[in-house]
């Protein structure tokens, strides 16, 4: 037999993204619970809105199953005297499991035999089992913040108002804190009796007689109906929504009971950069956007209400009028900031703080463009900075990209004013009132500024894209110009806090500086940028100068040592072996580029019947040569005293310059099928050859020889690593 539990904590209104986190949290934790516990379900499903978590778990069993568990005891040769009578051991143990001495089996093993025990252990009702679980749910960790609330030892996301737990029709006897599980839930704040709970005895009457109370507990079913509204609305405006998941997502788990409104705006705000007045209304209202065939926005917003009132017109105009009034601002900070032009707002930056030991934002421009001038000219972009350059010359005339003729400029020198220009003028637009206002729209106004200032487009592009990518997976520049900008803009933050200590920790990271190098090796990867990272951060060390507070070999190595993680745990995430990304990254890693085409090119190696074999005998090589003292570089073939090491010596300087020359090309799928060519060597070596021998000048020179194979893949990766 089978029942149903319904589970709903019910709560003050939770954060918009707490929802689904803490929903996918919770049905995975149930389920496990239930798994662990030998419980067996049908399905979990989860539901929830701001002021309600739900579980429901279909056709779970009854009881827990019988089972059998088989407990080793003494071994059969301690297990009696001379003369057959059981010792103290076998009494002890018998008497510990609960069964006669005769009831005893005898199991042969790797290590000798042995005497057990097989015990029934009843199955437990799932009635009984529950409480705990529901309570272990409910205690679970699964929010950034959880708050108390009164006096009572107990917390969670908000206030619990109420516990609803009914299996097979019911309530499940626990209480958390002071609040007791029960057989009720509420509907809506507003749209329903607040005072009056509604009974639930099965998950079916759950959902509908909430949705009689005015509450869509289904988050898709709300999606639905949100996403009907949008499209409904926009079409009696005659244009369409402007696409934006994330906020269709965000109002989805803002409101129990969804309907869409449409509002309007005066036309005269539409003269505002369209992003201003997508901003104000997204950010600050959450409203949706309309845009007409064209893709030219309209003077319409559309707004997810969670009430459906008497008048909606009262609601309507309510909705009108706070925009106006974020409009109105905007309009008024946008006016002031084109009366100045960014290039003349770069020197404001002197009086904003970037952090306290790292100086002004102005010194981080500063720095930062010199380090994006760095990375162009290492990639064969750009120029590299002339002497005495400084990054404040590209405030001139004379370095302005503008004022360059292009048809007889040098590319190198273009590239670097773009570089520079663009680095210098990437933080100016922190200084108005527009970003002031509207912090979201930093780099997006300083693009609109520098178009508007006749800047040249590559410089205007940059500025709004050094700040991608902005969050994990999001869109990566797409000019080169920005991402190297983008580059030297994290790159100088990372150096920066981690040469002051600000180092992030399992539950701080006050800079993002994880997303910072997750977005750095992003756009590396993307554009197939081939500067190594120890040489960037090198040369964003050389620009800190006397701002780092560590050692800068200390932090170099720390800085490289999280780049290295990062990277392990983005190939991680694509599928890549680990043990194929630990022997690249065991190697010399800091060219990403080519260190992920090697992973891949691993990947595909370890599917060669020799490469197992192989890899067995470059462990031993490892393993050999691990405290070993190499006292020569050269293989001396006077001293080979068996056919087996001058064959390995041949064939391994036959196919050296073959392994080098595809190491050139970055061929490495040659290269490792190569490597798999010498599989017979290695094996008649180790079997015929004592490396460790007691002469000690034979000694050496085998050491010697396999350090000299291990130096053939030693720099590709440390193939000793592979677990094939």
């Amino acid at each position: 037999m089978s029942k149903d539990l319904l589970f709903e904590i019910g709560t003050e209104e939770m954060p918009a993204g707490f929802v689904p986190k803490a929903l996918g949290s919770l049905e995975a934790f149930l389920k496990k619970s239930l798994d662990s516990r030998k419980i067996s379900y049908e399905a979990v499903l989860s539901v929830g809105t701001p002021r309600r978590l739900a579980l429901m778990a279909t056709g779970m069993a009854e009881r827990q199953p019988d089972a059998k568990v088989e407990v080793r005891g003494p071994q059969v040769k301690s297990a009696f005297d001379e003369k057959g009578n059981p010792s103290g051991a076998l009494i002890g143990f018998a008497k510990a499991q609960g069964v006669a001495i005769e009831d005893l089996r005898r199991v042969k093993t790797d290590k000798g035999e042995y005497l057990c025990a097989t015990k029934e252990i009843k199955g437990e009702d799932t009635e009984k089992i529950l409480p705990g679980i529901l309570l272990d749910v409910i205690n679970r960790d699964f929010f950034a913040k959880a708050m108390r609330w009164g006096a009572y030892d107990i917390s969670f996301a908000r206030p619990i108002h109420w516990i609803l737990a009914v299996y097979g029709g019911r309530v499940v006897d626990f209480s958390f804190g002071h609040i007791k599980a029960g057989n009720v839930t509420y509907g809506h704040r507003f749209l329903s009796d607040r005072t009056r709970p509604l009974e639930v005895g099965s998950a079916d009457a759950y959902i509908k007689k909430l949705r009689d109370a005015h509450v869509i507990v289904d988050p898709a079913e709300r999606r639905s109906i949100i996403e009907q509204g949008l499209l409904h609305e926009a079409g009696k405006a005659d244009g369409r929504v402007l696409p934006d998941e994330g906020l269709v997502e965000e109002v989805t788990y803002l409101v129990e009971y969804p309907v869409v409104l449409r509002g309007s705006f005066s036309e005269e705000f539409l003269t505002l950069p369209r992003d201003v007045i997508v901003n104000a209304m997204r950010e600050h209202q959450r409203y949706f956007s309309i845009v007409n065939r064209s893709g030219a926005l309209m003077p319409y917003f559309l707004t997810v209400a969670n009430t459906r009132a008497t008048d909606m017109d009262v609601v309507r105009k309510g909705n009108e009028r706070v925009l106006r009034a974020r409009l109105n601002d905007a309009k008024f900070y946008y006016e002031q900031d084109i009366k100045k032009r960014l290039v003349d707002r770069v020197d404001a930056l002197k009086g904003v703080v970037f952090q306290a030991k790292l100086g002004t934002s102005y010194e981080k421009v500063e720095r930062f463009a010199s380090l994006a001038i760095f990375i162009g000219a290492k990639l064969g972009f750009s120029r590299a900075v002339d002497v005495g350059e400084k990054p404040a010359d590209f405030a001139t005339d004379a370095l302005d990209p503008a004022s360059l003729d292009r048809s007889n400029a040098d590319p190198g020198l273009y590239a670097k004013c773009v570089l520079g220009r663009a680095a210098l003028l990437a933080k100016a637009d922190l200084t108005s009132g527009m970003v002031g206002e509207f912090p979201k729209l930093q780099g997006v106004m300083g693009a609109i500024y520098a178009r508007r200032e006749g800047e040249v487009e590559e410089v205007a592009t940059a500025i709004y894209e050094h700040y991608l990518p902005s969050a994990s997976g999001g869109a990566l520049p797409v000019s080169v110009p920005g991402a190297i900008v983008s580059i030297a803009d994290k790159l100088d933050t990372i150096t920066g806090c981690f040469g002051v200590g600000l180092i992030p920790t399992g539950a701080q990271d006050q800079y993002a500086l994880r997303r910072q190098a997750l977005g750095i090796i992003a756009i590396i990867l993307d554009k197939g940028f081939r500067a190594p990272l120890d040489g960037l951060v090198d040369a964003a060390l050389d620009f800190l100068g006397k701002k780092l507070l560590k050692g800068r070999e200390e932090t170099k190595e720390a800085v490289l040592e999280f780049f290295k993680e990062r990277l392990k745990n983005q190939l991680l995430s694509q599928d890549l072996s680990f043990d194929s990304i630990d022997a690249v990254l065991s190697a010399p890693w800091f060219d990403v580029v080519d260190a992920v085409k090697r992973v891949k090119a691993l990947e595909g190696f370890k599917k060669d019947p020799a490469c197992a074999s192989l890899v067995v005998a470059f462990k031993r090589v490892s393993n050999i040569l691990k405290g070993a003292t190499i006292t020569t570089d050269k293989v001396d073939e006077s001293l080979f005293s068996l056919p087996e090491e001058a064959s390995l010596y041949n064939t391994e300087k036959e196919i050296a310059p073959k392994i080098e020359g595809y190491w050139q090309k970055g061929d490495y799928e040659a290269v490792f099928s190569t490597l798999a060519s010498i599989k017979g060597d290695i094996d008649a070596f180790f079997d015929k050859v004592m490396v460790m021998a007691e002469d000690e000048g034979v000694r050496n020179n085998r050491l010697s020889l396999l350090s000299s194979l291990r130096g053939l893949y030693w720099r590709i990766a440390d193939l000793s690593r592979l677990t094939v």
